[in-house]
């Protein structure tokens, strides 16, 4: 992050909340957090938010470089720096029980529980084709994730023990600062790289022989995806608690989600399928039968009705024959054709004459009189392309624009002046 360094704040408040003084040890400060949180637990019918405010303010002056900062620009500048409201991101309940590994006064720990942060989700795309969300498929997949190691059943070390990382102070989350000139400072937070921001460190004889001290090892694990019929793209097939492994997390899911792939023939929008079909002028005019296979295999005999003309650009639908739906497999949409017509190139003297004979005959407005024709001037009819042609009237219209600005001094506009 990049900015200017803020205008010194009080920087005081956090020392007055411990009832220290700014020289304070680190000693001091765990002395003073240590009667204070307990005189102020919850538990003990304390103040919670006064609570939270020992924890916060016990944070930040515990950390050599979180107390710095504080000391030189105040709060503001944790709270511009790290994003937390002055480092008070970690739960108040955490950092007392860091002291008495849960509550000093029995019960078995905090009325309130320690909170367990989630893993995150693994999210894998899965592609299925029109054809498996048609019929419903299922599929196996090999996966890598870590699981907690049983041996040391999460630890880490062979005793259970760890110790709190120095170089954090047990926080997990380092925070620097460079100064860039005489007004400007970069603050960045990032995780631990002495404890990779676990906030505890294990010593070297005290590893897990088999996860070298790493808390999980490595499994394969094979699940089964079962790909419903009617399922949409982008739907996702959860797979609950199936993610990493973590200590004191609570593991996050596996989310599979279904990317449907292209078809070369079939068309999806929604629960309705469609397909496109061109036929030739003489089966838009005379009828037509053609054989359509669908996507589970079958055979479709498609045909028109008799004496029926099929129009160009039209659509035919056919009922039950789209999507299955999701969870409602005997209900399905609709099927549409759409129809194009291939019109021949040109046509012989005689098929114009058999065509007049067989089609109705021409609209009156088109039989005119040699007299009339006389009169009239011919024109040519030109095949022309519509978008190349709009596209060329744009352009030409553009350039028409910059050359009448190009003539002006100055690029200004002519303006007349009625006279007064």
């Amino acid at each position: 992050m990049f900015g200017r360094a803020p205008k010194k704040s009080d920087n005081t408040r956090y020392y007055e909340i411990l009832g220290v003084s700014k020289s304070a040890s680190p000693d001091d400060l765990k002395k003073a957090y240590k009667k204070a949180a307990i005189k102020n637990h919850p538990d003990k019918g304390g103040d919670p938010e006064k609570f939270k405010e020992l924890a916060q303010a016990y944070e930040v002056l515990s950390d050599p470089e979180k107390r710095e900062i504080y000391d030189q620009y105040g709060e503001d500048a944790l709270k511009e720096g790290m994003g937390g409201g002055g480092g008070g991101g970690h739960d108040p309940f955490d950092i007392f029980s860091s002291f008495f590994g849960g509550s000093p006064f029995g019960g078995g720990g905090s009325s309130r529980g320690r909170r367990q942060r989630r893993g995150e989700d693994v999210v894998h795309a899965l592609k299925v084709s029109l054809e498996d969300l048609y019929i419903g498929t299922s599929k196996k997949l090999s996966l890598s994730r870590n699981v907690l190691c049983s041996k040391c059943n999460g630890k880490g070390s062979k005793s259970g023990a760890s110790l709190k990382c120095s170089g954090c102070q047990g926080t997990g989350m380092k925070v620097s600062i460079r100064h860039l000139g005489p007004s400007m400072i970069q603050q960045m937070q990032h995780a631990c790289n002495e404890c990779k921001g676990t906030g505890e460190t294990i010593s070297d004889r005290d590893r897990c022989t088999q996860c070298k001290g790493e808390k999980v090892v490595q499994e394969k694990k094979v699940l089964e995806v079962h790909v419903e019929k009617g399922m949409q793209n982008g739907q996702k097939i959860t797979f609950p608690g199936e993610a990493d492994e973590a200590p004191e997390t609570v593991t996050g899911d596996i989310v599979f989600v279904i990317q449907q792939k292209e078809h070369p023939k079939f068309k999806r929008k929604g629960e309705d399928l469609f397909v496109e079909h061109t036929l030739s002028l003489t089966e838009a005019l005379c009828g037509f039968q053609f054989v359509l296979t669908h996507l589970d295999g079958r055979q479709l005999l498609i045909k028109s009705n008799p004496g029926e003309v099929v129009k160009p650009d039209s659509f035919k639908a056919i009922n039950d024959e789209g999507m299955p739906m999701y969870q409602r497999p005997f209900m399905k949409g609709k099927l549409y054709i759409h129809f194009n017509v291939e019109f021949p190139e040109s046509l012989s003297p005689e098929q114009v004459k058999a065509l007049e004979a067989a089609l109705p005959g021409k609209a009156s407005a088109s039989q005119l009189t040699d007299m009339e024709v006389d009169e009239c001037e011919e024109t040519t009819l030109l095949d022309v392309n519509m978008e190349e042609e709009m596209r060329r009237k744009q352009l030409q219209a553009q350039q028409e624009a910059y050359d009448e600005d190009d003539d002006m001094p100055g690029g200004a506009q002519r303006v007349q002046c009625a006279q007064q």
